[in-house]
Formats: structure tokens, sequence, C-alpha cells
């Protein structure tokens, strides 16, 4: 095998056999992977992710990695942690800068390229032996048609660049969102989603996770779909802030009790959740609800953001779910008809967010996938105050 170096088809061969987990650390099985590793000219490392009962070895600096989605909030921590992992990393962003979120250093390439642009996307899979797929066009209003054009057929684009290559593993990130809008007590994977959604946003994403898991059971590509609930953590430049905003204007009301359950996960337990993916064989064809695992309602999550950030708590004044529903789709219907480009106060989407009971089992991800989240929510939400205020 000493000239593997020169065939590509057999260093992949190796990379697949060597990409494995122990449930112990012995050495019988450790000295051989890495006797292996440097037969095929491969540099090699044993990188640690313990979870309380698994060790994974992985090679290092020997893998490429793309991110889509690479200076966001979810892309930009999977950047550093693949990066910590050894990975060589190709970061997807719309435009180029310089700054980037990701910590510095070497073995990150920044690709230009977005959603809609189907070459850029097809050039930034080549060659790479993972895909974290973490871009989308997010929102609660605007037409269906520009949400499907860049989460369903981006995502076909990767798939397609991708499909009978070898991949070793495409991780989709959908959401929670794709279940139905009701009130929910420990849904589970086994609750297929609706067909038809409230907003553009949640169509396109039961769409494009669909059409990825079609490819993963037609053997083409290994995917691996994470469904997250309400993502916040440090990086966050869109959700959080906009949220910290209505409260200081005192725009933020609560639907009914406020008690109702919030399917939010820190961003590092999620990425967590991704790695986990990355190498568990049984997770391909997949999908796994991803929270904190932890109950936190409305009201706990707002009022640890409003004390964080230092503005207003809601008020006592509350609007029942009965009039929010009715009221939402009356403000919907005149928002259209004006052709308004921005969404009125009440939307469908914002009455799930705020009076919906959003309570999803993670015991699949938890069995197989070995997930724990490592950071609980009082934990979480003070690093993610402190990043935006440090000292705070």
């Amino acid at each position: 095998m000493a000239f593997a170096r020169d065939f590509p088809e057999i260093r992949q061969l190796g990379r697949k056999f060597i990409q494995v987990n122990t449930r112990w650390s012995r050495p019988e099985v450790e000295r051989p992977l890495v006797g292996i590793a440097q037969t095929l000219k491969i540099d090699f490392s044993i990188a640690l992710i313990h979870d309380g009962r698994r060790k994974r070895a992985q090679m290092a600096d020997s893998q490429l990695a793309l991110v889509t989605g690479a200076t966001g909030c979810v892309g930009s921590h999977v950047v550093d942690v693949l990066r910590a992992n050894g990975w060589q990393v190709r970061a997807m962003a719309r435009t180029a800068s310089a700054n980037y979120p990701w910590n510095p250093g070497p073995g990150v390439e920044v690709v230009a390229g977005d959603l809609t642009d189907g070459a850029a996307l097809r050039s930034a899979a080549q060659g790479v032996d993972a895909i974290f797929h973490c871009a989308a066009k997010v929102g609660d209003w605007g037409d269906v048609a520009e949400y499907r054009q860049a989460n369903v057929e981006g995502t076909r684009h990767l798939l397609e660049a991708v499909s009978g290559t070898g991949l070793t593993r495409f991780i989709h990130f959908s959401s929670l969102g794709i279940y139905e809008a009701r009130d929910h007590y420990q849904t589970d994977e086994t609750t297929p989603p609706p067909d038809r959604h409230i907003d553009g946003y949640t169509q396109s994403k039961v769409e494009s996770e669909k059409l990825a898991l079609e490819y993963a059971a037609s053997g083409k590509v290994a995917v691996t779909v994470l469904r997250p609930g309400f993502i916040y953590g440090p990086r966050d430049r869109t959700v959080l802030p906009k949220l910290v905003e209505n409260l200081k204007a005192r725009k933020v009301k609560y639907l009914g009790s406020g008690k109702q359950a919030m399917n939010c996960v820190f961003v590092r337990n999620l990425v967590d959740a991704s790695m986990l993916a990355l190498t568990v064989p049984e997770a391909v064809g997949q999908a796994f609800n991803i929270t904190d695992g932890e109950s936190v309602s409305k009201r706990r999550f707002i009022e640890a953001v409003a004390d964080g950030f230092g503005v207003p708590r809601p008020g006592w004044f509350k609007v029942p779910l009965w009039l929010a529903r009715p009221l939402a789709s009356w403000m919907e219907s005149g928002a259209r008809a004006r052709g308004d480009k921005q969404p009125p106060l009440l939307t469908q989407a914002r009455v799930k967010f705020l009076g919906l009971n959003l309570d999803f089992s993670i015991g699949k991800a938890k069995r197989v996938l070995g997930y724990a989240p490592r950071t609980n929510f009082e934990t979480a939400m003070r690093e993610t105050v402190a990043s935006y205020h440090p000292g705070r």
C-alpha cells in the first residue's frame, strides 16, 4: 500500500476505514489505525470528543469540509470546531470581508457565493470530504418562491455536486419549524411534517429536508438531517438583536400565559450534535430533533434576555391566543393586499413562536448519536449576553 499516495481512490478508502468510533480507549485499536494512516501517507491524530462513553479517532489536516453560511451564528462555530479537530475548511460566504467571526488562523479557505448561485455552490463542493449545510434564507414573510429558490434549489445544487462521490457525510441543518403549527408535548421524529405550512420559510425547509433524505435513501449521498429549535448564542446578528430591540421598544407581549415551552438550543450544543452526526454510521438517512433538552418557558427565555441586556421585561398585558390567531390572519391579509415588503406586527409564525407549546423529544439523538447537551440554559444565556457585552 506504499503506492496509495499516488491513487486517490485507495487514499479515500483508507480515510473511510480510519474514521471510526470506539466505545473504549484501547491501544490495540488505536495503534493499527495509526499504522494504516502512516502507510497511506495520511497525517493522523486522535481527536477526543467525550460524551461519557465514546472516544472518536479522526484524521487531522487531511480532510476538507465545506461549510455553507460560514459567517453566520451556526456556521462560524462549526468552522471553529472543525479546525480544532484538525479539519481543513472551505468556508462559503456571500461576500468577502476583512473580519470573519471564526477564530483566526490557517486552514480556512473562504469562497464567495450564495444559495441562489448554482455554479458557485457546485464549485465549492468539489473535492470535499464532508458538507455542513448551515446556510438558509430565513424569515416569516415573503414569496415562497424566493425561499424555495434559496433553500430547496440551493440544497439540490450541493447534493447533485457530490452525488455518488463517496462523501463522508452531508449534514443538513433543517428546523423544528417543519412540524405542524400546534401545541407539541415531547413530539418525536415519528411524527411526519405536514405537506403545507404557514409561511415560505418552513415550507421550503420541509421540501429541502425531504429532498436531502431522498438522496440518502437512494444511496447517492450520506445525508444526516438535524432539526434544531430556536438557536441562540454568540454571533447571532439577527434574531436575538431584533428581540432585544423590540423589548426595548416595549413591542413584545406574551401570547397566553407565557408558560408555554420554548424549543431553544444553544449554538454550541447544536454544533456538538453535528460533530457526532459526522461520524456515527447509524445517523445516515436519519433526522434528529435537537434542543437543549431542558424545560424553558417563553417567559423564562424572554425575561433572561431582557434582564441580561438591561431592557424592560414585557408588561402585564397579555394577548389571549383565541384573539392572536385571527388577528394575525387579518394583519397578514392586509399586508399582502398592500404588497408590503415587511411583515405585519403579528404573523402566524410569531403566534407559533410566542404562543404555542413547543416541546420536542431529543431521545433519538441521545440514543443514536450519543448526544448529551453540555451547556445548560443558565450558563448558555450568561455566555451569550457576555459575548455582546463583555464584563456583564
